[in-house]
């Protein structure tokens, strides 16, 4: 039978600078003054028409990604979170985190948006190169993503996170290995460390860049691997690296298949209701100007079908590294662990998993080939 998972909060701004050439999100670069206030407003009414999915849940974590949040000035950050908390309680020890970039601190500095009830900032630094920066349409230097993670520090914040990629356009070993050098010199509890891909109606897509080939694109995943370890960061999740005690808890809830309200121009939800043996998934309004002007913010309501919670469950839970506990599958999907039997036999010949009575546990095969596992239960 269905469980009530922990609750997030996904909160989406989308206003960026300037779209950046690979980013595929729901972003849309600024012209003119932001519309802060009326924004806030909206997105608290969206919040309300969802507080039927709350279940009487206090919220785990906040995320408030883009875009670029910290385009908002930390008056309205506040006045939002506020007016989150009236609406749903927060547990004692939330993480609520909010995406920065090094060039975007246009309104306030860390340390006020950390007073205003942020509590784990993520910045978006993705390399230190100045040359990489350029090919990626970013508007900072190796200087301000310094100095951003430094503030960052100095601010009193319980975590914070820089991205960082690799695989970029004309990359050498070299550089990348730097990238991560100057990175974990700086000290952030969190690393995000992941391959830059070509999507979809991306600039990128249809002006492809140069990018490293496999052989050197495995050489670096693998040195980096390696060398992030050695610099004490565990990997728990495929792109995402932490020091001990400091994995994001927002992400870990997505990846558990944890419920998650979504509010925001696109934001997306998934909620568990289980006196109805149901699992649903919310889209918002994408457009700015569409949601700014709806009354009902909700694009798109569907339900997971029962045949179709193993595979989901699956595709976000073997992200993670640890291993994967028999009763949550149980109490995430509402079925029995035997419908997983015949796939898991499988993975298991070919060496992808091992079992025993209580868990499944990627192997480190299992790790590399996550796309070939999850193919026994498609």
């Amino acid at each position: 039978m269905l469980s009530l998972p922990p609750l997030s909060l996904y909160i989406h701004i989308p206003w960026c600078v300037q779209k950046c050439p690979y980013c595929d999100f729901n972003s849309h670069g600024q012209q003119g003054e932001l519309p802060q206030q009326a924004y806030v407003d909206a997105l608290l009414k969206d919040l309300d028409a969802d507080l039927g999915f709350v279940q009487h849940r206090p919220l785990s974590s906040i995320f408030i990604g883009g875009g670029t949040p910290s385009l908002f000035d930390a008056a309205n950050i506040g006045r939002l979170l506020q007016g989150v908390r009236e609406r749903i309680p927060f547990g004692d020890d939330i993480e609520i985190t909010m995406e920065a970039n090094p060039g975007t601190l246009e309104h306030d500095d860390f340390k006020a948006y950390r007073a205003a009830g942020v509590t784990r900032l993520s910045v978006g630094v993705q390399s230190f190169s100045r040359d990489k920066l350029n090919l990626l349409g970013r508007i900072h230097g190796k200087d301000e993503a310094v100095r951003a993670a430094e503030l960052a520090q100095a601010a009193g914040y319980q975590s914070f996170n820089l991205d960082l990629m690799h695989g970029l356009p004309n990359q050498s070993f070299d550089e990348a290995m730097a990238d991560i050098e100057t990175a974990a010199g700086l000290n952030p509890p969190h690393l995000s460390w992941y391959q830059l891909t070509i999507e979809p109606n991306t600039l990128f897509h249809s002006r492809p860049p140069q990018l490293p080939d496999d052989e050197s694109l495995w050489r670096i995943y693998e040195a980096g691997q390696q060398r992030l370890a050695q610099l004490g960061y565990e990997q728990y999740e495929i792109s995402a690296y932490a020091k001990p005690g400091f994995q994001c808890r927002h992400n870990l809830n997505y990846w558990q298949f944890g419920d998650y309200l979504g509010i925001g121009c696109g934001a997306h939800g998934k909620l568990t209701l289980p006196e109805e043996n149901r699992i649903v998934r919310t889209v918002k309004i994408k457009h700015p100007k569409g949601y700014l002007a709806a009354d009902d913010y909700l694009f798109e309501l569907t339900e997971v079908a029962e045949e179709d919670r193993p595979l989901e469950y699956l595709m976000n839970r073997l992200r993670l590294m640890a291993p994967m506990a028999k009763e949550e599958f149980e109490q995430r999907t509402g079925l029995s662990r035997q419908v997983l039997t015949e796939g898991m036999i499988k993975a298991a010949e070919r060496g992808l998993i091992t079992e025993s009575d209580s868990h499944w546990t990627l192997t480190s095969k299992g790790q590399m080939f996550v796309n070939d596992l999850l193919s026994q239960f498609v």
